[in-house]
């Protein structure tokens, strides 16, 4: 079973899991708020580069070599390359997503050292990020039995109500020609939960998640997902289903 571990810099917590222990890593909580990975990456590996996209809530993975990294300078959004994953090429990158109830995704190769960090929201998830960040591994030669993947604190299950359209976009995910939601209901551990409100489901995006590596035969194992809620814990994470303010929390992990 994978563990996942408070740790602290400048006495504010972060998250850290057992499953990406080789590589510099860390889940940001909001007590980091209002740093930037230009700062944050000072607690995981000092000096390396640094590397984020604008996200659109989309599928669209880039190569660190493909966009510039950033500086201590403030970039603009807006100046950014529009994307919702990036895959670390060389070593000693470091590639961040932001999120404040959509699931960060973490994914390193244990023979290779080479990472990925994915922004997957509902969106992301109906249109398979994490299976597109997992292609650009296998395109530069990994193996799916050497990754490992953490997906981190994000809005749970039991509290994320959704509409039956988003629901079935999420279920044609992992069942192409199915247009009701029945068979979904019917999987282990199924991601869909009922909802007391007329045409309106409960939804867990990182399951739906960890349901589509399994369908690419990634064992459960090399999968480790956070037991926090971003909704739910208002203390550590922001949480726009919760607030209604676009404020995040930062995920990056640095390559061998």
């Amino acid at each position: 079973m994978h563990t996942w571990h408070w740790q602290t810099w400048d006495g504010l917590p972060y998250l850290t899991c057992s499953l990406l222990k080789d590589w510099q890593h860390g889940f940001f909580t909001r007590s980091f708020s209002p740093r930037t990975p230009s700062d944050l990456v000072d607690v995981l590996q000092p000096g390396v580069n640094v590397y984020r996209v604008k996200q659109v809530h989309g599928n669209r993975v880039l190569k660190t070599g493909t966009v510039d990294p950033v500086d201590h300078l403030a970039l603009e959004d807006k100046l950014l390359a529009e994307a919702d994953g990036l895959f670390a090429e060389n070593s000693s990158e470091a590639v961040w997503v932001a999120t404040a109830d959509c699931v960060p995704v973490l994914i390193a190769d244990a023979q290779t050292g080479k990472v990925a960090a994915v922004h997957a929201g509902w969106r992301g998830t109906a249109a398979k990020i994490v299976p597109e960040a997992i292609a650009h591994f296998q395109a530069q030669g990994s193996q799916l039995e050497d990754l490992r993947i953490g997906l981190g604190p994000a809005i749970s299950g039991q509290v994320y109500q959704v509409s039956l359209d988003v629901a079935t976009q999420l279920a044609q995910s992992l069942i192409s020609d199915t247009e009701g939601l029945e068979p979904v209901y019917h999987l282990p551990n199924s991601p869909l939960l009922p909802d007391p409100e007329p045409n309106k489901v409960r939804l867990d995006v990182r399951r739906f998640n960890s349901l589509q590596l399994e369908q690419l035969g990634i064992a459960p194992e090399q999968v480790a997902i956070a037991p926090h809620c971003t909704y739910q814990d208002p203390e550590a994470f922001f949480s726009y289903r919760r607030e209604q303010l676009k404020r995040v929390q930062w995920s990056g992990i640095v390559s061998q």
